[in-house]
């Protein structure tokens, strides 16, 4: 009798004797009948007892299993069209492995959000939420798929920092020996610098922002796929973008249709080229629906959010003035107030999901920029000194993995494209 996972009972043929370890999903008793829904990592199985035909030890350790109760059973896999997917195994034998406490996670508590993450231990056992944890990770593999195959080397970057990437107001400060440090925002300083050794590279990493905001597309503890390349403008820099963004989706639509199934999302991967609209354009839209803002500022969520849901699939939005951008990011040569930038933004009102720039690459016009912002200029010395060295035209961008998995996978709120979601209101479990 061999071990395997519950993945295997369902390919292997009819009749074979298995050994499988697991977990009680669910529980119910009929006509003398015991039916135990035993999940692994790989999947879920019926299996079956019953009273006469399994032994009166074994009767009664499924009699006295509880639902999340750690087990291994051996049977024999047959064929029931009764059963899900049509196999179940029929009990030859059941150890408790570790018995579980009444299983606190009822019917009434599932209506409660607080609750569940309060839970979230426990609440990611369930088959949605195990669902998404795969998507998640089929994005991460498929992100890592493409740049291996387009030959970007992976780094890694320091979460510990001296100097803010995408503003001070968003920065978690600590204290590192006395001296003041942060959290990471981003990767990309340490990107900028190892282009000039690999030529192109990419990050999967945390990243970190102090915002007291409670949309439904932000996290202050999150992951990014970020990427830069040396010898790359803005123009390329969208096109891989959108070629990566197409390729996930494939990807994902293939490899996890049956955790997109289980969610309920009807996911259909798109199609380039992704339309493109200038920050004017959106101006303009927003003007017209009259949710006005000012030429210079951010686009306001609501504005965003409306325009998403007005598009079938992702869009870029492009030219964001200086005034709306980090530092770094260079100008038109024909007006330097409008920067080499652009967001690309999901559809279906999910908003925002990369951020991408060509930046600046000349000592002097760093130099001047950050002085120009009143920024300290001992905090950037070493990205400053990159450009005394041979720093060449770059671009780059970053992709919010759990954001991207919020669209794929139709969740309502981010919080859910997380393990263990980090809000301004949630540092537990």
């Amino acid at each position: 009798m061999s071990l395997v996972e519950v993945s295997d009972a369902f390919r292997l043929p009819e009749g074979s004797e298995v050994k499988i370890r697991g977990w009680v999903a669910a529980k119910s008793e009929v006509g003398g009948i015991i039916f135990l829904t035993l999940r692994d990592g790989t999947g879920y199985i019926q299996v079956a007892g019953k009273r006469g035909i399994v032994s009166e030890e074994v009767f009664k350790n499924l009699k006295g299993v509880t639902r999340e109760s750690a087990v291994e059973v051996e049977g024999v896999i047959r064929e029931d069209k009764r059963a899900p997917k049509g196999r179940e195994v029929s009990i030859k034998g059941l150890e408790i492995i570790a018995l579980a406490d009444k299983w606190p996670i009822t019917k009434s508590a599932v209506r409660s959000p607080s609750f569940l993450y309060d839970y979230r231990h426990l609440s990611i056992r369930g088959v949605k939420s195990s669902a998404v944890i795969k998507i998640r990770w089929g994005i991460i593999r498929a992100a890592v798929e493409f740049f291996t195959q387009r030959g970007y080397w992976l780094i890694s970057s320091p979460i510990t920092v001296q100097s803010a990437c995408e503003g001070g107001a968003t920065l978690f400060e600590l204290d590192y020996f006395g001296k003041k440090a942060y959290l990471s925002q981003s990767a990309q300083f340490y990107e900028e610098a190892a282009i000039c050794a690999l030529g192109k590279v990419f990050v999967i990493q945390p990243a970190f922002r102090a915002e007291r905001s409670k949309t439904a597309k932000h996290l202050t503890e999150f992951w990014m796929i970020e990427a830069e390349k040396a010898f790359m403008d803005q123009e390329e820099n969208m096109k891989l973008q959108e070629d990566l963004i197409t390729y996930i989706c494939r990807r994902v639509a293939e490899v996890n249709k049956g955790e997109l199934e289980v969610l309920g999302r009807k996911f259909t991967p798109p199609e380039p080229p992704f339309t493109r609209m200038t920050y004017d354009d959106v101006l303009r839209f927003a003007s017209e629906r009259g949710m006005e803002f000012k030429w210079g500022e951010d686009i306001p969520t609501p504005v965003e959010t409306l325009l998403s849901k007005s598009q079938s699939k992702p869009f870029f939005i492009t030219d964001y003035p200086l005034s709306a951008r980090s530092f770094y990011h260079m100008t038109k040569p024909d007006n330097d107030k409008v920067t080499l930038s652009a967001d690309l933004i999901a559809p279906e009102g999910h908003g925002e999901i990369a951020t991408g720039g060509q930046r600046i690459h000349d000592y002097e016009t760093l130099l001047k920029r950050i002085e120009s912002q009143d920024l300290p200029k001992e905090g950037f010395s070493w990205y400053l000194e990159l450009r005394r060295y041979g720093m060449p035209p770059h671009s780059g961008f970053g992709v919010g993995v759990e954001r991207l998995t919020k669209w794929i996978a139709g969740l309502k709120h981010i919080r859910a494209a997380s393990l263990f979601p980090r809000t301004p209101t949630r540092v537990n479990p």
